[in-house]
């Protein structure tokens, strides 16, 4: 089902062009562009793919934005200290 509404400007010529060629071929102005709309949506596929794979990523990240473990309102500060504890303990000698 149609919903969206979509509307631009052209150029008087390539409006009489548009009508011309449409009425040759006995079709709908509108289906003409549906027509040259999906052959350019379909060029750029790999847009709306990558499009897709961001809000996936993005989803995954959201769960993780803002976490904040250990209760310690100073851990920013004091992040450097910390990574290196971290990194000692766990590639301790």
């Amino acid at each position: 089902m149609k919903t969206e509404v979509y509307s631009w400007r052209l150029t008087p010529g390539r409006k009489a062009n548009l009508e011309r060629v449409a009425r040759r071929r006995k079709v709908k102005i509108a289906h003409v562009l549906e027509m040259a709309v999906d052959e350019w949506l379909a060029r750029h596929a790999n847009d709306i793919a990558d499009d897709e794979e961001q809000k996936r990523l993005h989803a995954i990240a959201q769960r993780y934005i803002g976490v904040i473990r250990g209760n310690n309102p100073n851990r920013s500060a004091n992040v450097s200290k910390l990574v290196r504890q971290s990194l000692r303990r766990k590639y301790a000698r």
